[in-house]
């Protein structure tokens, strides 16, 4: 048997394990009775079957069963049952590749990590299950319902320096987006205002207080009813270009979340439009200045 140190739990259908550690207890005879305790989230039904189903292991890579004692100070893993997943219609296609990183060119309605009711129909279960490396990690954010580019991590030690980028703002992104026009509204502007969690929990609103969000807003082109957007964020909080263009009065095209949550069927031939177009940056281990563009392009209806 390999030793917890050897023990590299394998992908399963491009989805990596979760970890738990077992702290010293007295209270557990099973593992099965700690993960329905801790995870009450979980049902009993689930655990359940995720044992039968063979889904969790010891830190040796021994496969547990419902029976299986409770070792104290160690870790476990353990795979979600997958249930039935809306299929996404669409591909993802990579634009660059090195030993550090790749960049994505994501479509829209594919969310980027696994969460929620999302496992299978996410970027990341994809790019794990065609590529084999379970060390796949995003650097940075991008929303389900946003389209464009995505950096993605390939090597776990040199994760942290591409991140450093994005939290020392060293990364420049240019968003484009479709939204009403306004002859009113001057561009280009710079747009600032506190943003905080909103209610639902899942959006984001502005309220008074110290400016925590910065968007510089310009137009491309207009035909007099509808605009084509080019946003920079200088900051990156959740939703920030959609709840910054709601506020001007220039939702943008198809959001489903702003001004109004729309609880009808989503629709894939209605993508929000909203594209992570450009983004560049100087690579912190070659000094190269790298600049990407994404193949994909939204346009100005008719």
């Amino acid at each position: 048997m390999l030793s917890a140190q050897q023990f590299k739990p394998p992908l399963r259908d491009g989805v990596s394990p979760s970890t738990v550690f077992l702290p010293f207890s007295i209270q557990y005879q099973t593992t099965f009775e700690f993960l329905c305790n801790k995870f009450a989230h979980i049902s009993r039904q689930e655990w359940l079957q995720r044992f039968a189903d063979g889904l969790v292991f010891s830190q040796s890579g021994l496969c547990l069963n419902q029976q299986s004692l409770y070792l104290s100070e160690q870790h476990i893993y353990y795979y979600r049952h997958l249930g039935s997943e809306t299929l996404v219609p669409f591909t993802y296609e990579i634009l660059f590749e090195n030993d550090e990183f790749m960049l994505i060119d994501k479509p829209h309605f594919l969310t980027v990590n696994p969460t929620g009711q999302y496992v299978q129909q996410t970027l990341l279960t994809r790019l794990k299950k065609d590529t084999g490396n379970a060390d796949l990690t995003p650097i940075h954010r991008l929303d389900r319902e946003t389209a464009g580019l995505i950096l993605i991590s390939k090597n776990k030690l040199t994760r942290g320096i591409y991140q450093q980028l994005f939290a020392q703002k060293k990364v420049k992104k240019i968003y484009h987006a479709i939204a009403s026009y306004n002859a009113h509204l001057s561009f280009p502007m710079h747009f600032s205002a506190f943003m905080q969690k909103g209610e639902p929990f899942y959006t984001m609103c502005i309220n008074d207080g110290v400016a925590n969000s910065h968007t510089e807003i310009d137009i491309l082109e207009h035909n007099h009813f509808w605009a084509k957007y080019q946003l920079n964020p200088i900051t990156g909080k959740q939703h920030q270009l959609r709840v910054h263009m709601n506020a001007l009065g220039l939702a943008l095209k198809n959001d489903r979340l702003y001004p109004k949550i729309k609880h009808d069927i989503e629709n894939f031939n209605q993508p929000l439009q909203l594209l992570a177009k450009y983004i560049y940056f100087e690579d912190p281990l070659t000094q190269q200045q790298m600049y990407f563009s994404s193949k994909k392009d939204i346009y100005l209806p008719e």
